[in-house]
């Protein structure tokens, strides 16, 4: 027995020094160059690709076999020998592990490829430099195949020595791929590429893992214009693939991809994670699948501060890479204070101009806690505004826009459906809303609140309102580059105070320039309709409003607005045009212009009887008391009067009052900014039978001044007064008139007596120009 162990080792140690002196041999009198010209010439039959490999080829022993190249450089076949290479690199090496040589065996150790360089180009047509290749690599795979067995199995391919594809080690390190995209007019840089595998079998999954800096460039001329990358990313990946070269089914199992991210203009980094179960990559049927996929990320920006937002995507990706279409199943996107959006959608177009439709539900949810996160809560008059938000909707759209064509909105109670649309930019906005209700006031600052940096405003436009439009009415900056096209349906609407009824408003605009299509609304039991005009063009932005107010009951609207008790009622009618211009309250107040023609009808003016009045007065004028009770009140049959406005001031000098048995006739004016009126009128008799009391037949036709001057929202019981001295005058020049009646009576009667001895005198017709002197100069 220990003999034959002896003899064995002994055979075993003699086999060894054979192999040993073998690989000798062939390290030592073979010259590995001798392959070059074979290597050339087989990459060009098989790939098209023109080799040039301008480093030797050298044997290495110990402690492995192998063989390395170095510097070695392909170009396409219609590329110059001095332009940038397709593929290149710097280093590259097999070595075969020594222990299965002694069992007849060949087994890769190890495969190294450093400084690896490819050149990828898409011209403008989307034509790419590598699909030729892939084409030809394709046409003669199996022809390549067998080409290359001789030399994989040595130079003796006779020795009947076999081939374990089982590779020990594959490394791949320092790498870049530069991919210049002309077709979308960016580049696209991965750097420090490395790319490890350990067991790398075709057979049987192996793990594998690798890293790389990407960085992307918006434009081609990015160098010469030395401009910073859009996007830079450190990106590593893990998992274990199953290469399935038969199947043409690629899989890989437990992949998880790490991505620091750093965006120009954007200070902090963004951490976005991928995982899942299993990636399947379809050659033959161009598909493609991630089973349990998970994107977390970790969301950096100034808003928020040094706080981190923290958002997670489960979901199910089925793609087409033939169609260039992909799947997206069962997404729930979740995050802090309660953020549930869950749905799917469906992509096409991939990769030149992507586009997607599907479906979307986001759970209730407040709002106010993100905004507030984002330094974008805005200051409003209702404290739990925004609190309960959740919406449904069928969803389309492209890099560029959004559509909802079928929304379902709910907002704290209210609840809207229609179509929403737009961009992401915030310069295109569509909507056909129809609401049951909305309550304008509770997202407006409260009142005192004036200078509010973060207004309602930041939210409705996604762009930026510039700061100097903080305290503005309108954001023009956003307003001036908006094309808007809506239309929005509401049963009941509350603004600045005030309800308004089955309102429906339709706006149009675009390239600055923005129209009241139409506007109609119920409004304190009447009806209010109006149309217009806003121009951002020029500085400052100018209004044009053609509003139509019918039958309005006016207490119920003067007290919506504050003025309690009203200092009026009745039915309040006007129509006209208006015009003015700026972006503040008090700068479209201060420029307003244009005419209004108003009325206003059945009403009463509380606090105050001019029937009392005139009554009382005249009854002072015969020496007479009144011992009667009086309404606290005006009533009239209608106001009626035509507003000219100019720069702020309203004038009017056809102001009419009817009242049962008299008119009231003025003119007036009032300053809409410092909301002061003057008004100056005269009550007449126009109807003694129905006048509220007897009159002096003498005074039936005596003007009775009224004088109305005061400020708007003052106590209108101080309003309006008799003008007792305008009325003295009045009284006065009356008086005169009755005196120079009299004496005109008396010297006719003087005449009429002389006139026959005139007559008798001078003659007939002389005597009567005679006359008719004298009375001329009395009259």
């Amino acid at each position: 027995m220990r003999r034959l162990l002896r003899t064995l080792l002994a055979a075993i140690g003699v086999l060894g020094l054979v192999m040993v002196g073998a690989v000798v041999y062939v390290t030592t009198f073979f010259d590995p160059n001798d392959l070059k010209p074979r290597l050339v010439e087989v990459v060009r039959e098989y790939s098209g690709l023109e080799l040039s490999l301008d480093g030797p080829l050298s044997w290495s022993f110990y402690p492995r076999l192998g063989v390395g190249v170095e510097k070695a450089e392909a170009r396409l076949p219609d590329q110059a020998d001095d332009s940038t290479p397709f593929a290149a690199f710097s280093h590259a090496e097999v070595s075969l592990a020594f222990t299965p040589l002694l069992r007849g065996e060949i087994a890769i150790d190890g495969l190294t490829l450093e400084g690896l360089y490819l050149d990828l180009q898409r011209d403008a047509q989307g034509e790419g430099n590598w699909e030729v290749l892939l084409e030809r690599l394709s046409e003669s795979s199996e022809e390549a195949e067998a080409a290359l067995a001789p030399a994989s199995a040595g130079p003796n391919p006779d020795t009947g020595l076999s081939v374990a594809l089982n590779v020990a080690s594959v490394q791949v390190q320092d790498g870049e791929v530069r991919f210049r995209d002309a077709l979308s007019d960016r580049e696209l840089l991965l750097e420090n590429l490395q790319v490890s595998g350990t067991n790398v079998n075709p057979g049987r999954a192996f793990p594998i893992a690798s890293s790389f800096r990407l960085r992307a460039h918006e434009g081609l001329d990015w160098q010469e214009q030395e401009r910073e990358p859009r996007l830079i990313s450190e990106i590593s990946m893990e998992g274990r693939v199953d290469l399935g070269l038969a199947e043409g089914r690629h899989m890989l199992e437990g992949l998880s991809l790490a991505t620091v991210n750093r965006f120009h203009g954007i200070d902090g980094e963004q951490e976005v994670n991928l995982k899942g179960a299993e990636l399947v990559v379809n050659v033959g049927e161009g598909s493609l699948q991630l089973n349990e996929g998970k994107l977390d990320a970790s969301l950096k920006h100034p808003r928020l501060g040094e706080k981190v937002l923290p958002l997670s995507l489960a979901f199910t990706l089925d793609a087409d890479l033939d169609e260039q279409s992909a799947h997206l199943r069962d997404m729930a996107l979740t995050g802090p204070d309660a953020l549930t959006l869950s749905g799917n959608l469906n992509l096409r177009n991939l990769t030149e101009a992507p586009v997607y439709t599907g479906q979307l539900r986001m759970a209730p949810l407040s709002l106010r806690p993100w905004l507030a996160r984002l330094d974008m809560m805005p200051t409003m008059a209702d404290g739990e505004a925004l609190s309960d938000v959740a919406l449904t909707s069928p969803v389309s759209g492209d890099l560029e826009r959004f559509e909802f064509p079928g929304l379902t909105l709910v907002l704290d109670g209210s609840t809207f459906t229609g179509r929403l649309a737009g961009q992401y930019d915030g310069e295109q906005l569509a909507a056909d809303l129809q609401g049951d209700k909305l309550d304008v006031d509770g997202y407006l600052p409260p009142p005192g609140v004036e200078d509010d940096t973060a207004s309602l405003w930041s939210l409705l436009a996604i762009r930026r309102v510039h700061a100097a439009e903080s305290d503005a009415l309108l954001p023009a900056q956003w307003l001036s580059a908006l094309t808007l096209d809506a239309h929005l349906a509401l049963g009941e609407m509350r603004l600045a105070g005030m309800d308004f009824f089955d309102v429906d408003l339709t706006l149009e605009g675009r390239d600055g320039r923005h129209r009241l299509v139409a506007f109609e609304s119920r409004f304190h039991d009447g009806r209010l309709a109006a149309n217009g005009a806003l121009d951002l063009r020029e500085t400052p932005a100018r209004w044009q409003l053609s509003p139509k107010v019918e039958r309005v009951r006016l207490e119920s609207l003067l007290e919506a607005l504050g003025n309690e008790p009203a200092p009026l009622s009745g039915r309040f009618s006007s129509e006209g045009e208006l015009a003015t211009r700026g972006n503040t309250l008090m700068d479209l107040r201060r420029h307003l212009g244009g005419e209004l023609s108003t009325r206003i009808e059945e009403g009463a003016i509380p606090g105050v009887n001019i029937s009392r009045e005139l009554c009382t007065t005249v009854a002072a004028l015969e020496g007479e008391e009144l011992n009667r009770e009086w309404r606290d009140e005006t009533r009239f049959e209608h106001i009626r009067a035509t507003l000219r406005l100019n720069e702020g001031a309203a004038r009017s000098d056809d102001l009419l009052v009817t009242l049962p048995g008299m008119e009231v006739g003025g003119k007036g004016e009032l300053d809409l900014v410092s909301e002061q009126f003057d008004l100056r009128a005269a009550l007449r008799l126009v109807d003694v039978e129905n006048a509220p009391c007897e009159v002096n037949p003498r005074l039936e036709r005596v003007p009775l001044p009224v004088r109305c001057e005061g400020q708007l929202g003052g106590n209108s019981a101080d309003w309006c007064r008799f003008d007792r001295q305008a009325f003295q005058d009045t009284l006065a020049e009356l008086l005169r008139n009755e005196l120079s009646q009299r004496a005109g009576e008396e010297v006719e009667k003087r005449l009429e007596g002389a006139a026959g001895k005139i007559d008798e005198r001078i003659g007939v017709e002389a005597g009567k120009e005679l006359r008719d002197a004298l009375k001329g100069l009395f009259d």
